[in-house]
């Protein structure tokens, strides 16, 4: 079979798209409503837990390795500590409870039981056919994972697998770019499209001194300069690592095609925009600060 020839990032674009769909769900009172119901209340453990949990009840070695940016001491605070509370598979059904009532409330019901809705999960889910579980492990946990009925879930599913596994390649290419977590977090940032440092402190576990720190490692290679913006070499680096990612990622958008990918991008993006407005995002997340 011939596969279609997709514009420059237009797989980049619909995974953008479709990414911050999924990510809205961590940002939504109603989680901590379903896992506070659980016992699981600090928001860190929330986090941990829900997307780690189709990995089954790891340690907090699996989950720093996969999510990658995260302080180690951060998450051993909370894994395992958590399953103790909440075994896996609760998690699982209440993270999907979560993002019912959140895409109900961003959304609109409307939306939710729209024909849009339900194309987007039927191309979301076709794209998600040719995504490979070697190799990325946080992926290959969450495809088997049962698709839900309702679309507008089926659709969150998908993107959560999409999302999964692109992330998955990305840190293959973090690694041998020799940028660690917090390196990775520093130069996006740089960009202006990365979180904001206090968040980082907040969410990640890192402190001023670490970032600091890695600043520090970032002037020796040449990739920051001394007011903590990207070098030449530095914006030649960040656009090599996201090009590397866009080719590991290719398969699932070429499997869909051209004409699909843009009418996935263009479902998603409405979605996506729609869900910001509602308020889906700190105002402060993204940006130099």
């Amino acid at each position: 079979m011939t596969l279609a020839v997709l514009a420059p990032r237009a797989g980049r674009r619909c995974h953008n798209a479709l990414n911050t769909l999924h990510a809205a769900h961590y940002f939504a009172p109603e989680l901590g409503h379903q896992l506070g119901a659980l016992g699981v209340t600090h928001p860190r453990a929330v986090n941990f837990a829900v997307r780690s949990a189709a990995l089954g009840p790891v340690g907090p070695g699996t989950v720093a390795a996969t999510f990658y940016n995260y302080k180690y001491d951060l998450v051993a605070q909370h894994v395992p500590a958590v399953w103790a509370t909440a075994a896996p598979a609760d998690v699982l059904a209440a993270r999907v409870r979560a993002v019912d009532a959140a895409l109900r409330r961003l959304l609109g019901d409307q939306a939710v039981t729209s024909d849009g809705m339900a194309e987007a999960a039927r191309l979301a889910l076709r794209a998600a056919e040719a995504c490979s579980r070697a190799g990325r492990p946080l992926y290959a946990a969450h495809a088997d994972l049962p698709v839900p009925e309702e679309p507008h879930l089926a659709f969150w599913h998908a993107a959560t697998l999409l999302r999964e596994h692109r992330g998955d390649g990305h840190l293959a290419v973090l690694v041998a770019a020799e940028l660690d977590g917090l390196e990775a977090v520093v130069t996006h940032t740089a960009t202006g499209k990365g979180m904001a440092p206090p968040w980082v402190f907040t969410t990640r576990g890192w402190t001023r001194e670490d970032w600091n720190a890695a600043q520090e490692r970032l002037r020796g290679r040449g990739l920051l300069d001394a007011s903590g913006e990207l070098t030449e070499r530095g914006v030649a680096l960040r656009e090599e690592v996201e090009a590397e990612t866009d080719r590991l990622d290719r398969a699932p958008y070429e499997h869909l095609g051209a004409n699909g990918v843009a009418r996935l991008t263009d479902l998603a993006g409405g979605f996506a925009r729609t869900a910001a407005l509602a308020g889906a995002f700190p105002a402060d997340l993204i940006g130099k600060g």
